[in-house]
C-alpha cells in the first residue's frame, strides 16, 4: 500500500497496534481470525471503515443496501482501508408499530455506542426510508469520526393503467375516491400495490427523498447521491465511489464538526422548500443541528424557508416521481438553482473535501417540467409557515401542498386573504378519528376545522404520522376533498394535506389542545403567524384544572424510556440528556480485560 500519514493517528490504533498493552491488543486480534481475517490487515496501519448497514428484510426501503454494502466494500478496499460491516437497529416507517418515531433515537443510541466503542476509524451511513437518514447524522455529529452518507434510494417510479402512482401519496389520494365511491377496495389496492415497482424507498418526494437530499445538502453526500433510483446501475457505482471516498476523509481526518455549520443547516432548510419536501424534516433537522452544536431558532423556517418558491414538480406537491427528478438533475441541479439567487451558501465545506458550490459547478436542470429554474417557479413562497398562540407554542405548515380548492375557500376571502375561521372537532387519537368521522352528531361541514391530539411524543409515544385526516365520506362526495387539519403529531411526507402539524407543547404534555373543545373557534392568520382558539380566558383556565387527557400506558420499556427522555417535536424529539455528548471519539475507551 502506499505510504500515507493521517491527519491524526486512527483510533483503531488502539486496539491492534497499542505497544504498551501486548495483552489486550492479542484479545483484541484474535477474534476476527476466525473468519479468516489476517493480523497484518489489522496491524499494516491501514483505517477500519464501518459500514453501518440499515438494510435488512424488515426494512424493504434500504434492503438494496444488502447489496450496495458489496460495492461500498470495493470501494474501500481498493481505496486502502479495511471494511467492516454491522447491522443498525431497523426502521421502517411502513410497518413499526405503534410508530417508527420511536425508532430514530433508539437507533441513534445504538449507532453511538458501536462507533464509540469498537475500532472504527471512519463510517458509511447507509440511508432511505425516513429516520434512518438523521439518527445516522445525529449518532456521527455525536462520536465525530469521518462520515459519509450514502442513500439507497428511491424506487423505480410507479405507474396505473397509464397514471403515475406515486407511493404514499397513492394512499391518500385513493383513500379519498374510495370514500367517494369512485373506486372499489380491489382498486384501492392495485393502486396501491403498483406504486412500489422496485427495490427502494419512496418514489414521490416524501420524507425518505426530502431526508436523504437533506443529507447531500448538509454536505455530507457525494454530488448527485440522493436521487439516483435504486436499480439504477449508477446507484452501485455511487456505492463503490463512496467506499473510496471515506478512506481518504479518514486519512484527512475530514469529520462531521468540520462540515454541519450554521450555515449548511440553513441550506438544508432552503432546499427542502424548494424540493416541496416533507415538514417531518423540522424534527429531523433541528434534532440533526442540536447533536451537532449549532442553534436553529423555531423562526428560521419562516425567515430562511418561506420565500424560496417551489422548484421541483414531484408528488405529493407536483406532478413527477423520482426517475424523472433524478434524469433531470437531481439535488445538484435545485442547488445549482438556489445557488444562482443567492439563496444559499456555497462556500460550505462538504465530504468531497471542496465547497458545496464547486460539487454543484455546471450541474444544471436538464427538463425544465421538473426542476424549474428560480424565476419562473411551480409556485412562489411555497416554504414553511410557523405558526404560535394560545393552543401551542410552535406548530408548522407545509405551503407548497395548499390546493387551489383549499385556497379558495379558506385562504381567498376579501380583505382577509390568509386568514379564516373554522369550528373545531376535535378527536383523542387515530382511533377516536376513524370510528367517529363520519358521525353526523359531529356536523362536520366546510366550515370545520378536525383536529387531533394525543399523537405527539409522549401521548402516543413518539409522535404519530395522524394528523393528514380526510373529510367525513359525506363532504367527499359532495367535493370537498380536504379540510383544515391541525394536531400535536405529524403527517407522511407523502400526504398533500395543507395540516398544522408538530404543535408544542402537545397535548400529553399540557399543551392547548388539551383543553380545546369541540364547537371552539378556531382562528388562523398565515400572516402573523397565529392559531388561536377564541376562548375566554377563565374558561381556559376551568378546563386546564381538568388536567390532559390520558394517554396510553407504555408498553415496553423502550416506550417508558423514551417518554421519560424525549423532548418535543419543536425541539426535534431528541433524548434531551443526550445532546451534551459531542466528540466522544475523541477519547478511546477503557480497556475491556
Amino acid at each position: 500500500m502506499p505510504d500515507r500519514t493521517p491527519a491524526r493517528p486512527f483510533r483503531s490504533r488502539n486496539w491492534f497496534a497499542d505497544p504498551a498493552r501486548s495483552d489486550m491488543t492479542a484479545l483484541y486480534l484474535e477474534r476476527f481470525m476466525n473468519y479468516g481475517v489476517t493480523p497484518a490487515e489489522l496491524q499494516d496501519g491501514r483505517p477500519i471503515i464501518g459500514i453501518a448497514q440499515t438494510g435488512s428484510d424488515l426494512s424493504p426501503c434500504n434492503r438494496i443496501h444488502v447489496e450496495l454494502a458489496k460495492r461500498v466494500r470495493d470501494g474501500i478496499r481498493d481505496a486502502g482501508g479495511i471494511p467492516m460491516e454491522f447491522p443498525v437497529h431497523p426502521i421502517f416507517e411502513n410497518c413499526r408499530r405503534p410508530t417508527a418515531a420511536l425508532d430514530r433515537n433508539l437507533a441513534y443510541l445504538g449507532l453511538v455506542e458501536t462507533l464509540y466503542g469498537y475500532p472504527i476509524d471512519a463510517v458509511v451511513l447507509t440511508t432511505g426510508c425516513d429516520k434512518t437518514t438523521p439518527s445516522g447524522i445525529m449518532a456521527a455529529s455525536t462520536v465525530d469520526i469521518p462520515a459519509i452518507v450514502l442513500s439507497g434510494g428511491p424506487m423505480l417510479d410507479g405507474w396505473h393503467e397509464g397514471e403515475l402512482v406515486g407511493s404514499g401519496t397513492v394512499i391518500w389520494r385513493s383513500r379519498r375516491k374510495l370514500a367517494a365511491g369512485e373506486i372499489d377496495e380491489a382498486e384501492f389496492l392495485a393502486r396501491a400495490t403498483a406504486s412500489a415497482p422496485s427495490a427502494g424507498h419512496c418514489n414521490t418526494m416524501g420524507t425518505a427523498s426530502t431526508m436523504n437530499a437533506v443529507a447531500e445538502a448538509l454536505g455530507l453526500s457525494l454530488p448527485g447521491c440522493a436521487a439516483i433510483p435504486a436499480p439504477y446501475r449508477e446507484r452501485g457505482q455511487m456505492a463503490y465511489e463512496t467506499g473510496r471516498r471515506i478512506v481518504e476523509m479518514a486519512y484527512e481526518d475530514l469529520r462531521p464538526s468540520k462540515i454541519l455549520d450554521r450555515a449548511a443547516f440553513l441550506n438544508a432548510i432552503k432546499t427542502v422548500s424548494a424540493i416541496g419536501g416533507s415538514s417531518n424534516a423540522q424534527p429531523h433537522i433541528v434534532a440533526m443541528a442540536r447533536h451537532a452544536g449549532i442553534e436553529l431558532a423555531p423562526d428560521d423556517w419562516s425567515v430562511h424557508g418561506l420565500d424560496i418558491p417551489l422548484l421541483v414538480n414531484m408528488q405529493p406537491a407536483g406532478k413527477y416521481l423520482g426517475e424523472r427528478f433524478h434524469r433531470a438533475g437531481g439535488v445538484p441541479a435545485v442547488l445549482s438553482e438556489l445557488l444562482a439567487a443567492g439563496q444559499v451558501e456555497g462556500g460550505c465545506l462538504t465530504v468531497t473535501g471542496r465547497t458545496l458550490a464547486e460539487n454543484v459547478a455546471g450541474r444544471v436542470s436538464t427538463d425544465r417540467d421538473v426542476i424549474l429554474p428560480y424565476d419562473q417557479p411551480l409556485r412562489e413562497r411555497a416554504g414553511f409557515v410557523v405558526l404560535r398562540g394560545n393552543l401551542f407554542d410552535f406548530a408548522i405548515m407545509k405551503t407548497s401542498v395548499i390546493s387551489e380548492e383549499f385556497r379558495a375557500r379558506y385562504l381567498s376571502e376579501p380583505g382577509r386573504e390568509g386568514v379564516f375561521e373554522a369550528r373545531a372537532v376535535v378527536f383523542d387519537g387515530s382511533d377516536d378519528y376513524h370510528h367517529r368521522i363520519n358521525d353526523p352528531a359531529l356536523a362536520i361541514d366546510e366550515r370545520s376545522i378536525l383536529v387531533i391530539r394525543g399523537s405527539g411524543p409522549l401521548g402516543w409515544p413518539g409522535s404519530a404520522e395522524v394528523v393528514n385526516m380526510q373529510p367525513p365520506d359525506a363532504l367527499i362526495q359532495r367535493g370537498i376533498s380536504s379540510l383544515p387539519t391541525l394536531g400535536d403529531g405529524r403527517q407522511s411526507g407523502t400526504s398533500d394535506s395543507p395540516s398544522i402539524l408538530n404543535a408544542s407543547p402537545e397535548s400529553a404534555a399540557g399543551g392547548g389542545l388539551a383543553w380545546l373543545r369541540t364547537g371552539d373557534t378556531i382562528r388562523i392568520d398565515l400572516n402573523a403567524g397565529r392559531c388561536d382558539a377564541l376562548v375566554e380566558e377563565g374558561e381556559i383556565e376551568r378546563r386546564k384544572a381538568e388536567g390532559p387527557p390520558p394517554v396510553p400506558e407504555s408498553h415496553t420499556p423502550w416506550e417508558e424510556l423514551y417518554r421519560e427522555k424525549t423532548g418535543q417535536l419543536a425541539d426535534g424529539a431528541v433524548l434531551e440528556m443526550a445532546v451534551k455528548y459531542r466528540g466522544v471519539a475523541a477519547k478511546t475507551p477503557r480497556h475491556n480485560h
